[in-house]
């Protein structure tokens, strides 16, 4: 990887918005990448807006993305597309629950926040191990199964 990759994680308070960015963020450190996160809560213990900005690449000056500069901007809460639209650059990639609509199996709601990781993963040069082992080390173990299942699904959802 030769440049930097700017990801908008945005949703609603409560929809995991944070810890969907954290496994982004540790998957890219386990690539050792240079990694910046920063993260808006807003009224997020109401169910208000939440959006996480995770950049990296080999070497990453601030943490924030300029608007209209992710490459790719992933939203939880499908009435959260348009209020975050502005952040996407011409050509980035929207990943929304929109994209899980041809998931094999029932995908719980509670893991759509990792569903939506395996979409993403199908544009990242990230290895699915690494994605794995970053999934396991952000989440208690009593909750791998149902995340690894989760974000096995996203990336069905999307394969060619």
């Amino acid at each position: 990887m030769t440049q930097v990759i700017n990801v908008v994680v945005a949703g609603l308070g409560g929809q995991g918005v944070v810890k969907a960015s954290d496994v982004l963020a540790d998957a890219a450190f386990r690539c050792g990448l240079d990694v910046k996160k920063s993260e808006i809560h807003g009224m997020s213990q109401r169910g208000g807006s939440v959006a996480s900005d995770v950049r990296f690449g080999p070497h990453v000056h601030s943490p924030m993305i300029p608007t209209g500069q992710a490459d790719f901007l992933v939203v939880v809460a499908p009435d959260q597309v348009d209020v975050n639209r502005h952040v996407l650059k011409a050509g980035g990639l929207l990943v929304s629950p929109a994209s899980l609509e041809k998931v094999p199996g029932k995908l719980q709601a509670k893991s759509i926040n990792v569903a939506l990781l395996g979409v993403l993963s199908r544009s990242l040069e990230i290895p699915l191990e690494i994605w794995e082992d970053a999934i396991r080390g952000c989440f208690p173990e009593k909750h791998h199964r149902l995340n690894l299942e989760a974000f096995e699904q996203g990336r069905q959802a999307v394969a060619g």
